[in-house]
């Protein structure tokens, strides 16, 4: 991976168009940020190639993609168990997004599941009895507002 170079005004535009909606052509980004089609490709290509620009995907619905429980999941874990902790939860389809953070807890996910069932099964089957897990919150989801 190439050290990234500063972004200027013309990388965020381009990076604002993406995040709105990945599926844009180049020609579109290109179009929509007032640059040429040669000069955005060559600027998505650098983005890409230093590693700003890490994947192009799609949002979903949860609620209408089947996926109708989810939860924030909090958990306490033992100091040295985060590298191998990472990769275990990484392999949980349910396991939507994990962030390690400071504070109170140590690690957040994401977890989406069919129902509070499925829900239930990840969280105290899969999640409570991996090594290295102290302690678990979970905090239901009522209602997703995506706001990108």
């Amino acid at each position: 991976m190439v050290a990234p170079q500063p972004l200027d005004d013309v990388d965020h535009r381009i990076l604002a168009e993406l995040t709105r909606d990945g599926r844009l052509s180049v020609t579109a980004v290109a179009e929509n940020v007032h640059i040429s089609r040669a000069h955005a490709y060559s600027r998505i290509n650098r983005l890409t190639e230093e590693g700003i620009l890490t994947k192009f995907t799609a949002l979903i619905d949860p609620i209408k993609a089947g996926l109708r429980s989810s939860a924030y999941v909090t958990l306490k874990v033992e100091q040295h168990a985060w590298r191998e902790l990472r990769e275990q939860l990484s392999a949980i389809p349910e396991v939507h997004h994990i962030a390690l953070v400071g504070g109170e807890f140590d690690v957040i996910l994401l977890v989406r599941a069919e129902d509070n069932v499925d829900l239930r099964r990840v969280i105290f089957d899969e999640l409570q009895s991996m090594k290295g897990i102290l302690d678990t919150q979970s905090l239901l989801i009522f209602e997703d507002l995506d706001t990108r």
